[in-house]
Formats: structure tokens, sequence, C-alpha cells
């Protein structure tokens, strides 16, 4: 069997679920290939085909097209069917050409299965799996089903119809997929994100002040600006505590504006980007795990807080009421009140060491008997087979 694993670029260090995935197929005699816009470097798991480059120069995206399009001549029968299915959508050929250029990698391959690992970027590709004779996956995540509709209504409509398998990672994200048009009869299969549980030290601290932590791209559907704003109301109180921030992103500058002007500057910490071993290592150190995001698809991070022996707090948006089961394995409040996220905070800094230490022990454990590597890894395997 062989996988074409659409992605914007080879997975990083952080996206475990990608790396997982790609090794697991591997394991079971899988050929797995990936086709990106940009690589990086010492990405050796499989072999990896970049995207024809587009340049600002007239001249050298001639000459680059020019080569692009004499390299299909070895690939007529594909090209042709491209070709015929963009023309039968009615798209203009200006619009044929370009996406012929753009998809030249991958319809130069022999595959069996084409899978975009984000739904988006599967749109103005539709046609490709179908031109080289394979079937089409896409994989649903929060920012394909949360955010990007919100902008371009009714984008997925022409997807819905070429689609022949789902992947999703929480049940959320397939039933929101669904109100936005993917028909009923389409297969979706729920594979969630993973880890190897068991990896990750279970060492519950009680340091004081209490260290709180967050893991997080620094973007506004993170909830970072509300968590804040409840850990201010903890401090109004007298309450001592230290919070880090890990991660990076284009709400830096807004994050630490709200820090100073809350008055959090003394005991506010935005860490930065670091690597995964780095990421242990502050879950290792922290009691107390806060993940208060407006949506979620699942969140790999809140999962190994848990394997770490943290307390976690997450809020009710998206996937996260699946990834934490309220008052067994964790605390789940509603979005965007800061008031009560703070009423939590404050309960779960007071509950007695017996309570923590059996919630702790129940999160670790479904963690590592639901959402192991090699369950996530065998539903995948099967995904294909049909």
């Amino acid at each position: 069997m062989k996988i074409a694993l659409v992605l914007a670029r080879a997975p990083q260090y952080s996206e475990t679920f990608f790396i997982a995935k790609i090794k697991g197929l591997q394991a079971h005699g899988y050929t797995v290939t990936l086709y990106v816009g940009q690589t990086r470097a010492n990405f050796d798991l499989c072999d990896v085909v970049v995207a024809p480059k587009v340049y600002k120069s007239f001249f050298k995206q001639f000459l680059a097209s020019v080569m692009v399009y004499f390299s299909l001549l070895f690939h007529l029968k594909a090209v042709r069917k491209f070709i015929q299915l963009e023309r039968a959508s009615k798209r203009a050929w200006s619009q044929v050409l370009k996406r012929l250029y753009l998809n030249s990698h991958l319809l130069k391959s022999h595959t069996d299965w084409v899978h975009f690992g984000f739904a988006t970027l599967a749109l103005q590709r539709e046609h490709v799996a179908k031109a080289i004779g394979a079937k089409l996956a896409v994989s649903f995540r929060g920012f394909d089903i949360d955010v990007y509709p919100l902008k371009h209504p009714k984008c997925y409509d022409y997807l819905w119809t070429h689609v022949d398998r789902v992947h999703t990672i929480s049940d959320y994200l397939a039933t929101k997929g669904q109100r936005l048009g993917l028909p009923t009869h389409v297969a979706v299969t729920k594979i969630t994100p993973a880890i190897a549980g068991h990896q990750f030290a279970f060492n519950p601290t009680s340091s004081s002040p209490v260290q709180l932590l967050t893991v997080a791209r620094l973007h506004w559907i993170k909830g970072l600006i509300e968590t804040l704003e409840a850990l201010a109301l903890i401090k109004a109180k007298g309450i001592i505590f230290n919070y880090r921030i890990v991660g990076d992103g284009p709400n830096k500058e807004a994050l630490l504006f709200a820090i100073h002007q809350l008055g959090l500057s003394d005991v506010v910490e935005v860490v930065g980007a670091v690597s995964a071993d780095a990421v242990a290592t502050y879950m290792s150190a922290a009691q107390i795990y806060i993940q208060y995001s407006h949506s979620e698809g699942f969140c790999n991070a809140v999962l190994e807080a848990q394997a770490s022996g943290c307390l976690c707090i997450v809020s009710d948006g998206g996937g996260l009421p699946e990834n934490i089961i309220h008052g067994q394995t964790g605390w789940v409040i509603p979005k965007r009140q800061p008031q009560l996220l703070a009423n939590c905070i404050e309960k779960v800094m007071h509950l007695e060491p017996s309570e923590k230490k059996a919630l702790q022990l129940r999160a670790r454990e479904r963690v590592v008997k639901t959402f192991n590597l090699e369950a996530q890894q065998q539903a995948f395997v099967e995904f294909y087979k049909v």
C-alpha cells in the first residue's frame, strides 16, 4: 500500500501526531511519501517531494513552468484526466494551467491514497487523486473546521463531492464537518492524537508557590488573554503563584501588553518556543496545567500534561471535553468566562493531597490506556484498507 501524505511542510519536532503516523504505517509495510510546500533539514523518516516553487519574477516563473510542463509529458494519462476534470468543473484555462503547475509533483505520483493532512490543503486539489487513480482522504483539524469556514463560507462544498474518506481527531470536528455539508454517506473515522504516555515521567510536585503552565501557540484562539484575566483575579486575593506560557506566535505583543496591564509581570513568564524535551521538563515542574482555548480540535499538550501528573483545567471549547473527563481526570470550564476559570484554579489549588493524587493517577491511566501510539497506528492501518 502506498500513501501520499500532503502537508504544508515536513513535520516539526513538536508534531508528534504525523511522526507517529508515518512510523506506524511503515512498521506495517506501507510506503509513505510526503508531498510538501517546503521541507526542513534532517527530516529522513520517508521520501519527501517538494512542490514546484512559485516565483515573483515573470521570467523565472515562465522558465519554471516550461520545465514542469515538459516533465509532465511522461505522465500524459494523469495530465489528460486532470485537465478533463478541471474543465468539466468550468474552470478557466488560466486556472487549469496554474493548478497543473502547482499539483505537478502529485500528478507524477503512483499511489493508492492521497491524504491531505488538513482539509484546507485539499482545496483546489480536489481532482488530483482521481486523475492518478487514487482515493482521496482528508483530515479534520480545528483550524479547518472552526476558523477557515468563517471567512470562506461553503468552501468545502466541492471537496465533499470528491472525498472518499475523512479522518477526524474528535467527535466535535466530525459533527461540525457534517454541519458544514459533509454528506452522511462519506465514511468518517475518529483517530485521536496519541502519545507514548509511559515515557513521560509521572512526578507530581507540590512546590510553593504553585506552578501553572500552558503550552500553546500565541494565537487569539488559545484563550490566553482570558487566562491572564483569571489569574489577575486570583492575584488580587493575595494568592501566590507562578505561570509559564511556552510557545510563540502572532499574538505575542498583545499578550505581553496584557501581562503588563493586568499587573502580572512579576508572576507570568512567556518562555517562547522550546524543544520537546524542554516542554517535558516544564510539565514535570508544574502542578496545574491550563488550556482555556476558545476551541481545540483535541490538543496533544493536554495529553502530555496528564501523563506528567499535572492537574489539568481546560475549556469546553471544541474537542477538549473529549480529552478531559470533568471531575474525574481534570476540570472542564465554560470558555470566555475568566471568573469561572479563576474559581476553578483556586479550588484546585486548595484540594487535599489525597484528592489530587487520586485524580492524577486516573488521568495518567486513561491517557496511557486510551490514547496510546500503538492503538493510533493500528487505526491508521485499518483506515486505508477500505
